[in-house]
């Protein structure tokens, strides 16, 4: 199974993973000790990584069709590709995905292969045979060549599920299709039939008698892959700057996908629809300064924690002792500003009741409106504020304590074995002292 999975990541933009014994690659490769630069990858690249595969499997058909004229071998070959059809759908159920929409996509491709072959034949039949150069070898080239798109095409169809299901899928990615399916035995018809079966790909749910996700760490080992939901916007945890991730928690995240031998995909996600993400299967664990709540650990796995803080109160330095305590921030004409969807928002809705509270969309500019005294006060936690403060002289810590005690956490998709993988991990990263470290780097930058 690990052989028949590996192959590369280039359409993701991923390192090559042939330093897990995948087999050769011409690709240069990290050492084990090294981390690449972290960035997301989104839907559309995932997508087109998709369609790019559909694109180079198709365009091998007219070597196919040289050597079949070339040995009088007739086009089609049902036993094989009922062969590759359960072949396919068997590697795919190892990745999570349901094999009947994989059955209908290989049938699809083996048809649209078919006709390409055949409309190649009745060329050479009718204008003569002009295949340029020597056949390559069916068996010794072309079908394994076929047999390691097989393998990548399955990997991006996990990587990009979430993706597929979108209700307007089709509609959506069209004009992409158009360009990317180029090879000229696409027809516009098709690409819709493609697109159609596309759209069909899912992720297999979790059975209704279970309270857990499918077996993430099953999917983790088959694809060599750990998707990593992350915001992006919440320094020094992890924040993207020029298409770049950076913080403690990327650099954390990057050596967990080490200790699981896969490479990190990090997945935009944003406060409001953590939880909700995460549910879709969207990626399989978030990390990012996120913190251990009762409605996370109701609705997803918790990791033991790895740093613990609190919030307290960010405010402008010429007007910082004014808010030395929550009773003194919650007054009426105080204007207390708060990123959407996250605890901050929910702390200050459950404790400021007479304080204006202003939601502001960005976590990375909003400290720009206290600066701008467009707001008076900040409440998140106090490594926000140490780095903040660090950044921002004009800013400073109100309060001296905490208002809350927080422990931050690794959020996961429940599955047993992979919480178990990843505590363990965790316990060692403490016991070296990683998490202290990193947030230390981090606050010095």
């Amino acid at each position: 199974m690990r052989a028949a999975l590996c192959a590369g990541l280039a359409f993701a933009g991923l390192t090559d993973p042939a330093r897990f014994a995948c087999g050769a690659s011409s690709n240069p490769t990290l050492p084990v000790h090294a981390a690449a630069p972290a960035h997301f990858t989104d839907d559309p690249a995932l997508v087109a990584g998709v369609l790019r595969l559909e694109n180079d499997r198709l365009a091998l058909m007219p070597a196919v069709a040289a050597w079949k004229w070339q040995h009088h071998a007739a086009v089609s070959d049902p036993p094989r590709e009922r062969i590759v059809i359960r072949s396919a759908a068997k590697l795919a159920e190892a990745l999570g995905l349901a094999p009947a929409p994989i059955e209908e996509l290989f049938a699809l491709q083996i048809r649209l292969a078919s006709d390409a072959e055949s409309a190649r034949e009745r060329h050479w039949r009718r204008a003569g045979y002009d295949f340029p150069g020597p056949a390559p070898d069916l068996n010794g080239e072309l079908r394994p060549r076929l047999d390691r798109l097989t393998a990548d095409l399955l990997r991006a169809l996990y990587l990009a599920a979430p993706a597929l299901s979108r209700p307007d899928f089709t509609a959506h990615y069209a004009g992409p299709a158009q360009r990317l399916l180029s090879d000229a035995a696409w027809s516009p018809a098709s690409r819709r039939e493609l697109l159609a079966d596309l759209a069909a790909v899912r992720l297999q749910p979790a059975p209704a008698s279970l309270q857990e996700s499918p077996p993430i760490l099953q999917r983790i080992e088959a694809s060599h892959v750990l998707r990593v939901g992350t915001t992006g916007d919440y320094a020094p945890f992890s924040a993207e700057s020029h298409g770049r991730l950076d913080g403690l928690d990327i650099e954390l995240a990057q050596a967990l996908a080490r200790h699981l031998g896969a490479e990190p995909l990090f997945v935009r996600t944003s406060w409001p629809t953590l939880l909700e993400d995460l549910r879709r299967s969207r990626f399989d664990v978030a990390i990012g300064g996120i913190s251990a709540t009762r409605a996370r650990a109701a609705a997803a796995a918790l990791s033991i924690p790895y740093l613990t803080g609190g919030k307290t109160v960010l405010a402008r330095c010429a007007e910082a002792r004014r808010f030395e305590s929550l009773a003194a921030v919650d007054r009426p004409g105080v204007r207390v500003i708060v990123n959407p969807g996250g605890t901050n928002e929910h702390y200050v809705r459950a404790h400021l009741h007479r304080a204006r509270v202003i939601v502001y969309p960005s976590n990375t500019s909003i400290f720009a409106q206290l600066l701008a005294g467009r707001a008076d006060v900040m409440i998140t936690d106090e490594v926000e504020v140490a780095l903040q403060t660090r950044r921002h002289p004009q800013l400073c810590r109100a309060d001296p304590g905490t208002l809350t005690r927080e422990d931050k956490v690794v959020l996961m998709l429940r599955d047993p074995a992979l919480g178990v993988v990843v505590n363990r991990w965790l316990r060692g990263e403490l016991a070296a002292g990683a998490p202290a470290r990193l947030l230390r780097e981090a606050l010095a930058r």
